[in-house]
């Protein structure tokens, strides 16, 4: 049997994620710290920690500030990830997420991260083309920070395509926008960055899958949408999938939807049927639920959230209701 291909991350503005828990937290007002944690993330650093949680072969690459890289390196130490990234002048941005298990809710402080220069772009052209050798999957995901032009994104795309990859897309805003203009074999938009690239609001299901079929037009094979609480639709061409999570006790939000794309991803590149990639991606995101920082709980735990996963079938033609239920279990 063939090994799973190798995939890299592209991360160009990597953050640091610091959880600070205050319950009954009140702006403008004296609030007390139950307990905190700081943890290497950003969106691409998230979904390469998952996939080698998921067992996967991955490196890591795009712009880290080297002031305070000691704390990814650590990570990509001990999770026996290639570190690929260019080290570039600065500190890595810090984003804040202020936990309140009282109410619940997450308030998010995100910092700007340092800008990249035109000679960083050009050693990271370098990097990438490094591993295009032995890495078949390439994640682009994540904000761009300030120095680094609209086009890109679409121009790395069009390049690693060229060369034969396959490319997911995992942003936002324009960053988004004129990725998929370059076609790459996949997107995750959540509801809310779907909403504003088709600039309308999606207020149902059958609208979400409009959008999503619509945007298979520009070239894409694969729209993932991921929906909090009601779970994700996967689609494709063929299919329209709904995959429904059971509940579970959610300790942090932060990084779940870029669990869920390492599971979509894993599955993908060990062949699996859409239905259990389907299964995975939303295992993955659940148990990133219940964990702080980007990481999975045990490969039982995940096995078990798969089980009780749903996945139905939506109608081809409307895209308004279920044509049948698929089992909730796994392969």
């Amino acid at each position: 049997m063939n090994p799973m291909p190798g995939i890299a991350t592209i991360t160009l503005n990597p953050a640091i994620d610091q959880s600070v828990a205050i319950p009954g937290f009140a702006a403008g007002s004296v609030n007390r710290v139950a307990w905190e944690q700081s943890d290497p993330g950003g969106k691409g650093v998230n979904v390469a920690s998952f996939l080698a949680d998921l067992g996967c072969r991955v490196a890591v690459t795009g712009l880290l500030g080297r002031d305070n890289a000691g704390v990814f390196e650590q990570l990509f130490s001990g999770k026996a990830m290639s570190d690929a990234f260019v080290r570039i002048p600065g500190n890595n941005r810090v984003n804040i997420k202020i936990i309140d298990e009282v109410t619940p809710s997450i308030t998010d402080i995100n910092f700007p991260g340092p800008a990249a220069a035109p000679e960083h772009l050009a050693e990271l052209a370098r990097r990438i083309d490094a591993l295009l050798a032995d890495h078949d999957c390439f994640v682009i995901s994540g904000s761009v920070p300030a120095g680094v032009p609209a086009a890109y994104c679409p121009d790395l795309i069009r390049r690693l395509k060229m060369a034969g990859k396959r490319v997911l897309l995992d942003s936002s805003g324009q960053a988004l926008r004129e990725g998929i203009a370059a076609a790459p074999w996949a997107i995750k938009p959540n509801l809310a960055e779907l909403e504003e690239l088709v600039d309308t609001p999606l207020p149902d299901q059958a609208a979400v899958i409009h959008a999503a079929r619509a945007l298979l037009g520009s070239g894409l094979a694969c729209v993932l949408v991921s929906m909090g609480r009601d779970g994700a639709l996967f689609v494709t061409a063929d299919a329209c999938l709904h995959a429904i999570p059971p509940e579970v006790t959610v300790k942090t939000t932060v990084g779940a939807g870029d669990a869920m794309l390492a599971g979509f991803i894993a599955g993908s590149l060990r062949g699996w049927s859409l239905a259990d990639c389907a299964r995975l991606a939303t295992a993955s995101a659940l148990g990133a639920l219940t964990q702080i920082g980007p990481r999975l709980p045990a490969a039982a735990i995940i096995e078990s959230f798969m089980a009780q996963v749903t996945v139905r079938q939506i109608a081809a033609a409307a895209g308004q209701s279920p044509a049948s239920s698929q089992s909730t279990g796994s392969r």
